[in-house]
């Protein structure tokens, strides 16, 4: 497994979007969203890790390639 940036806001943001808020471990909802649960939160970041490091090849190969544009420069 890989690190990322995956965070428990990043989680909550993923499942309930909106404008929000935190400070320390509190979340505060702007548009009347509905918090999820402990449970629903830690599955979502279970599903945004395992995207995540799904996607480590295509991030390797950027770095080793880098875009047409910047090879044609060259």
């Amino acid at each position: 497994m890989s690190y990322s940036i995956i965070d428990k806001f990043t989680a909550i943001h993923s499942l309930v979007g909106g404008e929000m808020t935190q400070a320390g471990e509190e979340f505060t909802f702007h548009d009347g969203q509905t918090p999820p649960t402990e449970a629903e939160i830690n599955t979502e970041l279970k599903r945004l890790q395992a995207e995540y490091d799904a996607q480590e090849y295509a991030r390797n190969r950027k770095a080793d390639y880098p875009d047409w544009e910047d090879q044609l420069n060259k």
